[in-house]
């Protein structure tokens, strides 16, 4: 589309041609009381595109082959967890008894539906280690500002009103810190030691009567296992302070080992990460929110209970942290994470992080002799490179991400975590086959010897996408938003 002033001109657009034909108007002259009022009637007909059904099924056809996603290509995007989503639960949470369940449907008339909600609640609850779960915030972020509420309220209800300060490692994802601080909790840092974990002796001062406590991740977002949280959850604990994880990085440790049992006491879960729903690009999401025993009654309301008789209910808790979304929560997520879970059944949900584990350091392995491993040992699911060996000829990361698009690839993550200059996060999750990670290092290879032999190819990518490289800063502060525009003489 082109906007000429105040003209709006169609390139696809040619005068008379049709895609739909409405109806004749049968109730004409006859009275309607649905006719629109006057006042809301245009005063003239709306300038829109004269085309086929045709020109649009394959105008937005080719839109959408130009847009790239785990069903299309590799995904290693560190941190994201970028899984293939099962078809089946699509086809599970499509089902018409569930999506044309309205929301205000009574409870004696919604048993199935609670009954999902319950059964998945619980079954994060087994997988995690901890007590009960709340499936009602709408996304990670959404999940990690209910659990710092949550945690607010537990001192605020204890009388305990001076803890208003939140430990955050200086390796965590941005979102811990800006949880935080939408909370009203005030964000204290620990630094991080030199194999990219917590620093106890960094901690122990930090720990005082004015903590609420600390969030982690683990493994943390540098792919390391957190060895120390034994002696961490013991310190924060002893302070008064209450631990909060951060499940970004759980899928990497499914199976293997719970955060309860490693002493958490709150936790939040991205679905879309670890339990194969759908990456919403802004939503729908789900960030179901956990808590150890002791803590159930301040999950947010309404929560889904079940009676002796094995009937389920919605129940209040006048002690809860709140409400944080409207009813229980993105239904159908919820459907496609239950769905998962149960078609892996106990014994394969014990396989996905081991796999995880296991891509992960194949690749690092493989290319660590062309990209600078700042940190030795074994990975989790991830791991961090920090640019290539040889910086000779001034290739950066973001020179490699943009070549890597030449390739077919999406980019790694870039300049993550801020630990080091040049970061390269790498994510391969457990559903990609040994044929795609030789194929990956294949071409990451290929590029480390083109930055060394043709620098120039790297540094002007990438050159087979529908654009080409861009100014991302004005791109980030002037943004076009349309296709072109024409200025009159």
């Amino acid at each position: 589309m082109i906007r000429n002033y105040d003209k709006l001109i169609f390139e696809l657009s040619k005068e008379g041609r049709e895609g739909y034909s409405l109806p004749k108007n049968e109730f004409k002259g006859l009275y309607c009381p649905c006719a629109l009022p006057a006042n809301l009637k245009c005063s003239s007909a709306p300038l829109l595109p004269q085309v086929t059904e045709f020109d649009v099924v394959r105008h937005y056809t080719n839109l959408s082959n130009k847009n790239f996603g785990v069903d299309t290509g590799f995904y290693p995007l560190g941190s994201c967890t970028m899984k293939y989503n099962p078809r089946i639960n699509e086809e599970i949470c499509s089902l018409p008894a569930f999506t044309s369940l309205h929301p205000e449907t009574p409870v004696q008339a919604s048993q199935g539906a609670l009954e999902v909600y319950y059964n998945l609640a619980a079954s994060l609850a087994e997988i995690s280690g901890l007590s009960a779960f709340t499936l009602n915030p709408y996304a990670g972020a959404h999940g990690e500002l209910t659990g710092l509420m949550i945690m607010r309220s537990y001192h605020e209800q204890r009388g305990d009103h001076k803890r208003t300060k939140v430990i955050v490692p200086d390796s965590a994802h941005g979102t811990n810190p800006a949880s935080a601080a939408v909370c009203g909790l005030q964000i204290v840092e620990v630094k991080s030691t030199a194999n990219g974990t917590v620093d106890v002796e960094d901690l122990k001062p930090l720990l005082d009567d004015t903590v609420a406590g600390i969030m982690m991740t683990n493994p943390n977002t540098l792919g390391i296992f957190e060895t120390e949280i034994p002696e961490i959850a013991h310190l924060v604990h002893e302070a008064g302070g209450l631990l909060y994880y951060d499940g970004a990085n759980l899928n990497a440790v499914l199976g293997k080992c719970r955060p309860g049992d490693m002493g958490f006491d709150i936790m939040h879960i991205n679905l879309h990460k670890t339990f194969s729903t759908p990456h919403g690009g802004g939503g729908p999401g789900d960030g179901p929110v956990g808590v150890r025993a002791g803590l159930e009654h301040l999950l947010p309301n309404p929560q889904v209970k079940k009676d002796d008789s094995g009937r389920f209910f919605i129940d209040t808790d006048e002690h809860s942290a709140g409400y944080v979304s409207n009813f229980l929560g993105n239904f159908g997520v919820l459907m496609r994470a239950y769905t998962y879970i149960l078609t892996l059944g106990r014994e394969n949900v014990k396989m996905v992080g081991p796999l995880a584990v296991l891509n992960a350091n194949y690749v690092k392995e493989s290319l660590k002799g062309e990209y600078l491993l700042p940190i030795e040992g074994v990975c989790k699911h991830e791991f961090v490179f920090d640019g290539l060996v040889d910086k000779s000829t001034g290739v950066t990361t973001l020179d490699i991400a943009k070549r890597l698009l030449d390739y077919g690839y999406h980019a790694p993550t870039i300049y993550f975590p801020l630990l080091f200059h040049q970061s390269i996060m790498i994510e391969p999750t457990e559903t990609e086959s040994k044929e795609t990670l030789d194929e990956f290092i294949a071409v990451m290879k290929t590029v480390a010897r083109e930055a060394i032999e043709n620098p120039d190819v790297v540094k002007n990518a990438p050159y087979s996408t529908p654009v080409r490289r861009l100014d991302e800063t004005t791109a980030a502060r002037s943004p076009k938003t349309t296709y072109k525009q024409l200025v009159a003489e």
